[in-house]
């Protein structure tokens, strides 16, 4: 049975009176919670796939958009008011945001508002990082008068009930609690890393450190910052004030405003392992991740095929949101000896046609079509691929609306597809229409 992932789960033993008024004070510290999605971002290391939309608008999972994952645990954590703070080429996730998040009751006090970069400050700047993208929308923040603040990023994929976050602040008696997984210490080099107490308050601040410090008693593992913060509201505008006043800081949370806030305040680490949604499946370790490489990307969404993947989207407790393409579903065609339209161990969003060709270990996302005698084999393949006849294709993502010639191999010849396309070090191959363009020049 999936897990009961809600605060208000009536307890039982010695303490039940306490401990349901406790989780009443939950629910209404959540009411009164506003979070901010920072959706901003490029996500430059996704190179191509981030030249025309920012990291958090890119398709992931067949029919989702990277920041459906953040709104939806909001909305499934009971926080229904919410702020997407953009800057970067923000039209496809303005649009792919009015399309398919404005189903809360604004009469009630529910809302996904919308608030793109404006030069609101005297300096008349953008967004300069993380935590200006949040002082320069104060006066909007005191406007709907939050008792706390959960700053979210609005491009990493996981699943997380957020009351639980909030339980943890509030019985430690934080000013600022910070998500922090867990990672093997030989791989916290490359995260910004959190130092602990044995009582998890936060004692140091560290980016990518060469020798991180362990998580005590486990010698073989560190914390990583999320990028999920909470804060009591107050407090956060005035540190945000100080920030600002700084001309030393680079006006990010985890650069300048959490080490600042050392010694000065209660900070404390909130461990996801405790709010993480586990898929009935139960695995041990808990799922996030920064897609934030076309390899990471490539990945994550491959996972997505396997039997049991650790990322479970058919969970019904736990949905994952989105705009909703109304296409019909997938279809299947011919079944002839050399021209038969199947696929195995994959997955294929609705509108997709398979024409006598064969898809193996791959997705697909909507209204993709694989034409005859071509093979499609451990690849991600954004909306709108037209995949010529013939065509043989293994280990790449193809960006959306690429348009494959008949014929063309990928995956066989390493130094080819690198003179052609983009290949990374891990052998995945991204491919675009420009660089199909190019081709033919």
């Amino acid at each position: 049975m999936p897990q009961d992932t809600r605060s208000d789960v009536p307890p039982s033993g010695p303490n039940v009176a306490d401990e349901l008024a406790f989780a009443s004070g939950v629910n209404k510290a959540m009411r009164g919670t506003l979070a901010l999605v920072l959706a901003g971002g490029r996500g430059s290391r996704l190179l191509d796939l981030t030249d025309k939309e920012s990291k958090p608008a890119v398709p992931f999972g067949g029919k989702y958009r990277i920041i459906d994952f953040p709104l939806s645990n909001c909305i499934n954590s009971g926080l229904r008011r919410i702020s997407v703070l953009t800057q970067y080429k923000a039209h496809t996730l303005i649009h792919h945001i009015q399309r398919g998040w404005a189903f809360l009751r604004a009469e009630v006090g529910e809302f996904v508002e919308l608030w793109p970069a404006q030069q609101q400050t005297a300096a008349g700047s953008w967004y300069q990082g993380t935590a200006d993208a949040v002082f320069q929308n104060i006066e909007h923040i005191q406007f709907h008068g939050a008792e706390h603040i959960l700053v979210l990023a609005g491009d990493h994929v996981y699943r997380q009930d957020y009351s639980k976050l909030m339980a943890t602040h509030l019985r430690s008696g934080a000013d600022v609690s910070v998500a922090c997984i867990e990672v093997p210490r030989e791989q916290a080099t490359a995260f910004g890393v959190v130092d602990v107490d044995d009582h998890d308050t936060i004692i140091g601040f560290l980016e990518k450190p060469a020798d991180p410090p362990c998580i005590p008693g486990k010698p073989d593992r560190a914390f990583a910052s999320m990028g999920i913060y909470l804060f009591n509201a107050e407090f956060l505008i005035r540190v945000l004030e100080e920030d600002a006043h700084d001309p030393n800081s680079s006006r990010d949370f985890g650069k300048n405003i959490l080490p600042s806030l050392l010694g000065r305040c209660r900070l404390a680490a909130h461990r996801f392992e405790e709010s993480c949604v586990f898929p009935p499946h139960a695995t041990d370790e808990p799922y996030w991740r920064d897609v934030g490489t076309i390899d990471a990307y490539w990945a994550a969404n491959l996972d997505l095929v396997e039997v049991t993947p650790d990322l479970d989207l058919y969970d019904p407790a736990w949905p994952i949101w989105t705009d909703q393409v109304q296409r019909p579903g997938a279809k299947f065609v011919f079944d002839e000896a050399d021209r038969r339209g199947m696929a195995v161990d994959s997955v294929l969003a609705a509108g997709c046609i398979v024409s006598g060709g064969q898809i193996k270990h791959s997705l697909l996302f909507n209204d993709v079509r694989v034409n005859s005698y071509s093979v499609v084999e451990d690849c991600v393949v954004l909306p709108r691929v037209d995949i010529g006849r013939r065509a043989h294709l293994k280990k790449a993502v193809i960006a959306a609306g690429t348009r494959i010639p008949a014929g063309l191999v990928v995956g066989e010849d390493a130094e080819e597809d690198a003179r052609r396309f983009t290949r990374t070090e891990n052998g995945v191959t991204l491919i675009t229409q420009d660089m199909i363009d190019r081709l033919s020049l």
